[in-house]
């Protein structure tokens, strides 16, 4: 086995303060969503996923895979919503096994009602943190990162 290739002081630091950053800045999203906005966080990013498609429709895999969830996680999800009458169910067209999320109008209308409150919350807790070049450095950053912890390692 190979010697670990161990963090400088400065790497560890690092390290620990985008841990430490991004867990209290999604526990304070969470929380802004549970205190007042009608969507869960979980929600939220599933409707924004489904609004960015022409239709309101995604297939349940690939909703997997955009939102990085897991599809028994998904499936959960989808069913609480879709008993609130947020999203349908829906047979891929010519494919006997896929399925399709569709998001309905009220879900929509949902949607529509909690992005000025989610906006404002994730505006005030990193956008107006950071300075425009930081913010954009991180954008680039993270990008980075989730394209290499999508690639499988060899």
């Amino acid at each position: 086995m190979a010697e670990p290739r161990w963090l400088t002081d400065e790497q560890q630091r690092s390290w620990r303060a985008y841990v430490t950053g991004t867990a209290r800045f999604v526990e304070a999203l969470d929380r802004a969503h549970d205190q007042g906005i009608p969507l869960a966080l979980g929600e939220y990013h599933l409707l924004v996923q489904l609004s960015d498609r022409a239709d309101r429709t995604v297939r349940m895999s690939d909703l997997a895979e955009g939102l990085v969830l897991s599809r028994s996680r998904l499936t959960h999800t989808v069913d609480r919503m879709e008993k609130r009458g947020l999203v349908v169910r829906e047979p891929v067209p010519g494919d006997r096994r896929g399925v399709n999320c569709v998001m309905t109008d009220a879900g929509w209308e949902a949607l529509v009602e909690s992005a000025p409150l989610h906006v404002a919350a994730v505006r005030r807790l990193m956008v107006d943190v950071l300075d425009d070049d930081e913010l954009t450095m991180l954008g680039h950053a993270m990008a980075k990162v989730a394209q290499e912890a999508k690639t499988p390692a060899e």
